[in-house]
């Protein structure tokens, strides 16, 4: 084509015989090129695929959280549970985020979810063992829940921090599912570090001035 086309009309030359022209001609308005498909391989996959993948996801979490939650009764006693309660509050603060956010509830998601179960209950594990330090210094319960929490802090919070940032570039790098796990991973963090410093604090606090223990199991 050796002219602009500003009517519509076009004139092509070359070596080619009259069929080969209009051939060219029709291939050039249609605008695409023709192309043979050829079938290797035809499968029909139904809506239930999809649907028992969430579901399987949804029994891992399950499965996952009772374990922890026994974990930490068994290694924490009551202590233990308050940490299972706060985890609990988590895990609704996060489909709470996610349904305000409209995000849909993916296979991925639900692989945040349970990847946050495991470093919110990492959160506590770090403030019941400097509690822990903190009574046999010979602190009472309420000054050893106070330093413990205060000494701890800093550590959850770098690591915390860190693993946003991972999530915050998954978020801007990925997509689709690794989008999707990012935005979980990105909320759970947020929802496991306050969980882990108010819930269950509040649990320990209002426990130990309903019931004013000499020492706190832990």
């Amino acid at each position: 084509i050796n002219e602009p086309i500003p009517g519509g009309n076009v004139r092509i030359t070359g070596s080619f015989t009259q069929e080969e022209a209009q051939d060219l001609a029709a291939i050039i308005e249609a605008g695409e090129m023709p192309a043979k498909v050829q079938f290797l391989d035809q499968r029909t996959v139904s809506a239930t695929l999809g649907h028992d993948s969430i579901r399987a996801g949804t029994r891992a979490s399950m499965i996952g959280l009772a374990l922890v939650a026994i974990f930490m009764i068994i290694a924490y006693g009551l202590m233990g549970g308050f940490a299972v309660g706060s985890l609990a509050a988590n895990i609704v603060l996060i489909l709470g985020a996610l349904s305000g956010l409209g995000a849909t509830l993916t296979l991925p998601g639900i692989a945040g979810i349970i990847l946050t179960i495991g470093m919110a209950v990492d959160a506590n594990v770090l403030v019941f063992e400097r509690i822990r330090e903190e009574q046999r210094n010979g602190r009472s319960p309420m000054t050893a829940v106070q330093a413990g929490y205060e000494r701890a802090f800093s550590t959850i919070l770098d690591a915390n921090v860190t693993t946003l940032i991972a999530a915050i570039i998954l978020y801007l790098l990925g997509s689709g599912p690794v989008k999707g796990f990012a935005v979980t991973l990105a909320i759970g963090i947020v929802t496991s570090v306050f969980t882990a410093f108010v819930v269950t604090r509040w649990f320990t606090v209002m426990w130990l001035k309903t019931f004013r223990p000499k020492k706190l199991a832990v």
